[in-house]
């Protein structure tokens, strides 16, 4: 590729996200006179391409593995056939970041939301009440996939009073140490500022359940109404899927934005380090712990239990820490062998302990 030819695929693709660092990645397709471009919408086994030349629709039969966690996936690079009806994706770079749930089948395989991640949007409207559960799940995934987690609190017009948006943001603070928790009115345009500044640089993806408010955020971004909005049902807060396939979109101000479907369910995917982010003060609290291997359930010396006893930690994080902790471990025991065995360990140990106890006790009421 000559210079100029160079100059004119960084110009064309740089709003994309298009840098040297992808551009050195490519170079040995760019030998084999393949075209570099970014997925903006895949569709079943067809994508829509974003290329120097505009965009273009190829095929990905070529790239169609058995492992659903490489298939090619919105936010790909890939290499493109120059030519042909139809035109084929060749292959996709390696990707930097990748976004990746459990599926809700009994196989519970991990499918890709996104690739190539910088910034995970979580979208949560004020219209309902705070699941602060269900927060903590998407921050578990987004810190598992490599990207920097934002929580965006939708529809911030609907709460009463400053006072109460306060505590609001507040509460979600608490469960997202180290992530900014932006309140944003879409309707008023109160907060879009900071989000835009955020999202000003690198790739974002915008998550949620449906009725979040996400497709009159991504509008409001991109200053025109590219995403059709629904109105949410006033019973329960909750809309139809606006969104039916995630696509890939260059902000006005600098940025892309991927907009996804409403998620019904997020099911983590061994997302074990994840997880200990989103609950990095009960991780620091565990080393203080006098075992090792403390469960936090019973054990003397418990630093985790001492700091629920004393109002530094809230009950409600350990429940939910060991909810997701669990999850993970069953997700991640389908595919090794050893941790199943380890688990299988830990329930013998738990219920010996339990029958133990048991014996003891009807022990004492027969001596009584």
């Amino acid at each position: 590729m000559s210079s100029s030819s160079a100059s004119s695929v960084s110009s064309a693709l740089t709003p994309y996200g298009w840098d040297d660092a992808w551009a050195e990645a490519f170079a040995p397709y760019e030998a084999e006179g393949l075209l570099p471009g970014r997925v903006v919408r895949v569709d079943r086994g067809q994508c829509d391409v974003v290329t120097a030349g505009g965009m273009l629709r190829a095929d990905t039969a070529f790239v169609t593995p058995h492992d659903p966690l490489r298939v090619v996936c919105t936010g790909d690079w890939v290499a493109v056939e120059p030519g042909g009806n139809p035109r084929y994706v060749r292959t996709y770079l390696p990707r930097r970041t990748a976004f990746v749930r459990s599926t809700s089948s009994q196989r519970s395989e991990g499918q890709i939301l996104a690739a190539n991640v910088d910034h995970a949007v979580i979208a949560v409207s004020l219209a309902l009440e705070l699941d602060l559960g269900r927060i903590e799940r998407f921050l578990a995934l987004s810190w598992e996939s490599g990207a920097q987690p934002v929580v965006v609190l939708t529809k911030a017009d609907l709460v009463p009073d400053a006072v109460t948006l306060a505590h609001l943001v507040q509460d979600v603070e608490t469960s997202a140490p180290g992530v900014p928790v932006v309140p944003v009115s879409s309707q008023e345009g109160d907060g879009l500022d900071v989000l835009a500044a955020i999202v000003g640089w690198g790739t974002s993806v915008l998550l949620g359940q449906s009725g979040a408010g996400k497709s009159t955020l991504a509008n409001a971004l991109l200053g025109e109404d590219v995403m059709d909005v629904q109105a949410t049902r006033d019973v329960d807060g909750k809309g139809r899927h606006t969104t039916t396939t995630r696509n890939l979109l260059a902000l006005p101000g600098g940025g892309v934005l991927i907009d996804t479907p409403g998620l019904r369910g997020v099911g983590l995917w061994d997302a074990g380090t994840g997880v200990g982010q989103v609950f990095s003060e009960i991780e620091e609290l565990s080393e203080r712990c006098r075992f090792h291997d403390c469960a936090h359930e019973a054990e003397p010396g418990c630093a985790v239990l001492a700091a629920i006893d004393s109002g530094e930690l809230p009950q409600r994080r350990l429940e939910s820490y060991r909810k997701l902790l669990r999850e993970n471990q069953r997700i991640v025991a389908k595919t090794d062998a050893r941790l199943r065995a380890e688990i299988r360990k830990d329930w013998k140990r738990k219920g010996a302990m339990g029958r133990a106890a048991m014996e003891a006790k009807r022990g004492a009421h027969w001596r009584a």
